[in-house]
């Protein structure tokens, strides 16, 4: 089988799996050569460790009754995004307000704020630039199609 439809088919495992779980959802499935597959999940109320390790195991067990590799020779990870990959759904963007996001744009161009709102095609975005007297706080309403990636910014 080819990695994409490797990649489908354990998507739709995923998604199997998750049907009971209206509040988890799969962000992405990647496959490297050595057959490692890399499964992310995140959750509008945040993914737990041990959510993770269920669905691995119960993941882990599809793909191994679905006879892919008779010698067992894969790996499987299922965790949630780390704060380096950026927001790829909707959902995502969704359960992240209120949070400081970086955004590069297709331009190359960036913007840092506070991200306020999602709509069905795009967000808006809080800067606040200098300090003090001289504050100024701008509202942008961003659409999706020019965005090329969002991340989350780890505020101390």
């Amino acid at each position: 089988m080819a990695n994409e439809t490797y990649i489908q088919a354990v998507g739709q495992f995923m998604n199997e799996l998750l049907e009971g779980d209206s509040d988890c959802f799969l962000v992405e499935v990647r496959i490297k050569p050595t057959n490692n597959f890399k499964v992310f999940l995140d959750a509008d109320s945040g993914m737990s460790i041990a959510r993770c390790v269920n669905f691995n195991r119960a993941l882990y067990k599809k793909i191994e009754e679905a006879g892919w590799f008779p010698e067992g020779d894969f790996s499987l990870e299922v965790s949630s995004p780390g704060l380096d990959e950026p927001l790829k759904l909707w959902r995502q963007y969704r359960k992240n307000i209120g949070r400081m996001v970086d955004i590069t744009f297709q331009d190359g161009s960036q913007l840092n704020g506070k991200l306020l709102d999602v709509t069905e095609d795009g967000c808006v975005v809080e800067e606040t630039k200098g300090k003090n007297k001289k504050k100024e706080v701008i509202t942008h309403s961003l659409l999706f199609d020019n965005i090329k990636q969002t991340k989350i910014q780890v505020v101390f």
